[in-house]
């Protein structure tokens, strides 16, 4: 997996990335109660708002994290958006992105550099 400092993961499956928040994104967040998911086929930049999240806590935004197609998104999330607190880097991704060159991956930080950043 890879880390951005926004505290997004990014998982490569087959040809797609898959992307979710950290669990140290959804403690800091709070209660999850409401979870606002892009369209499929909506085509992203990097830094764009992407997934709108609410918790008990505050709003925050989900920013793609790299170019690309939102090829998918995790529908279950609207219906129970406590999901997120759950399991946040398993059951609780947001959206598959179809991107161009998987090696853009490259410049994001891996677990070590990450924990070390939230250290």
């Amino acid at each position: 997996m890879k880390f951005t400092e926004e505290h997004e993961w990014l998982r490569v499956e087959d040809d797609l990335v898959v992307v979710g928040i950290t669990s140290h994104a959804a403690e800091q967040l709070g209660d999850v109660v409401f979870v606002e998911l892009p369209e499929a086929g909506t085509t992203v930049s990097k830094d764009d708002e992407v997934v709108v999240i609410e918790s008990v806590k505050a709003a925050s935004d989900i920013l793609a994290p790299v170019d690309g197609e939102i090829a998918e998104v995790n529908e279950a999330l609207v219906d129970d958006p406590g999901k997120v607190n759950e399991d946040p880097e398993g059951d609780a991704w947001f959206f598959k992105l179809k991107i161009e060159d998987l090696s853009v991956l490259d410049e994001l930080m891996d677990e070590a550099a990450y924990k070390k950043f939230v250290g």
